[in-house]
């Protein structure tokens, strides 16, 4: 049996261009939505009140695999509009730095599944050159200094101007860029000299693009030093931490925390409700929003073995506070240990739905805000 190698696509010819046939085939078949008009505007300075999921087939390297057109239909079918593609590059990349194409079409395809049903895509570097918030650890940093840190950031930049190159036909009004998950705590000074070339690469190829930027301290801090870069910036919506990864098996410790209620109690900060929860989450961003920068929650949620009725609960107040504050969000994730589809919580009567395990009171939770 003769084995087929994967088709490999060299950097030089990636960042000439790339040409995107199955994202066009995909694209050109309509279908019904209850989503609204995807065409809503959309600028760094101002992002609609998106609402959907992160979609998580290509979050990791070792789980590989193609996005599900059935997930889309759901989201659609549900009303909402937006999906976030957390990404590995290492996914299509070798380690020479040539490009597979197979697993890009894996992502053409996402798009067009969204083009079609009115659902607006950001891709999101999960794993970029020089960084990844989880391990392994990347052999470059795209912090730092001296030759290693420039060669990260080179690469950075290519990995978006592939990108950049490839899409440039579909409108901001559907497909964003969101450079790469989660910064950690690190200088304003240090995101800015690795965001700017990477933000223009992206607009020497597509000057009208739509590039959003996570908040350093993982997700949590607003950076106003990025406001030149004129990118849209994206929060975090993972407070109280000991409510959200309760018992998560990736914090160390965490089996060992008191089961969390909602209003949430700790001793040394005392209760922390949905007041609380504004003026650490929605006024810090306010004050970036009214410089000019458009904001979004790019990922939020609570682990399966946080109660369900805390949950929901946390959830109600968290979606109040958004809805109020006028931005949209993207629920880590729609199908697993977050979700509303297959989370294997426990105190959950699960609906059978189509061959998933449906949470519907958090479906219709969800579905209100």
């Amino acid at each position: 049996m003769s084995v087929r190698r994967p088709e490999i696509v060299s950097r030089r010819q990636v960042l000439a261009g790339l040409g995107v046939t199955a994202l066009a085939a995909s694209a050109a078949r309509p279908v019904l939505s209850a989503t609204a008009d995807i065409r809503l505007p959309a600028s760094a300075a101002k992002l609609p009140r998106w609402r959907g999921f992160n979609l998580l087939e290509k979050f990791l390297r070792d789980h590989d695999r193609p996005f599900r057109e059935w997930d889309f239909t759901f989201m659609a079918n549900h009303g909402f509009d937006f999906v976030r593609l957390p990404l590995d590059y290492r996914i299509w990349t070798t380690e020479s730095g040539d490009i597979l194409e197979a697993p890009l079409r894996d992502i053409d395809l996402a798009i067009g599944y969204a083009r079609s049903r009115g659902i607006h895509v950001t891709l999101c570097l999960h794993r970029a050159p020089g960084y990844c918030v989880n391990p392994p650890k990347e052999a470059l940093d795209l912090w730092g200094d001296g030759e290693g840190g420039d060669e990260a950031r080179r690469r950075f930049a290519a990995q978006w101007r592939m990108f950049a190159a490839r899409y440039k036909t579909v409108p901001s009004t559907e497909l964003s860029f969101d450079l790469v998950n989660e910064p950690p705590a690190i200088s304003a000074e240090h995101y800015i000299r690795a965001a700017s070339p990477a933000v223009a690469a992206i607009r020497q190829e597509d000057a009208d693009r739509l590039i959003i930027a996570d908040g350093r301290g993982y997700g949590r801090t607003p950076t106003p030093e990025l406001v030149s870069l004129n990118i849209a910036q994206a929060g975090r919506g993972y407070e109280p931490f000991k409510l959200t990864h309760y018992r998560a098996s990736w914090v160390e410790g965490s089996d060992r925390w008191a089961e969390p209620t909602w209003p949430f109690h700790q001793n040394w900060w005392g209760v922390i409700d949905r007041d609380t929860l504004w003026k650490q989450q929605i006024e810090p961003w306010r004050h970036l929003e009214a410089m000019g920068v458009g904001v979004i929650i790019g990922e939020w949620g609570a682990y399966r073995f946080t109660p369900h009725a805390v949950t929901l609960a946390w959830m109600k107040d968290s979606l109040e506070n958004w809805k109020t504050a006028g931005w949209g969000w993207c629920l880590w994730n729609l199908r697993g240990d977050f979700g509303p589809l297959d989370s294997n919580r426990a105190d959950v009567a699960y609906e059978d739905y189509d061959g998933s395990k449906l949470d519907r009171s958090m479906l219709e939770l969800l579905r209100q805000y």
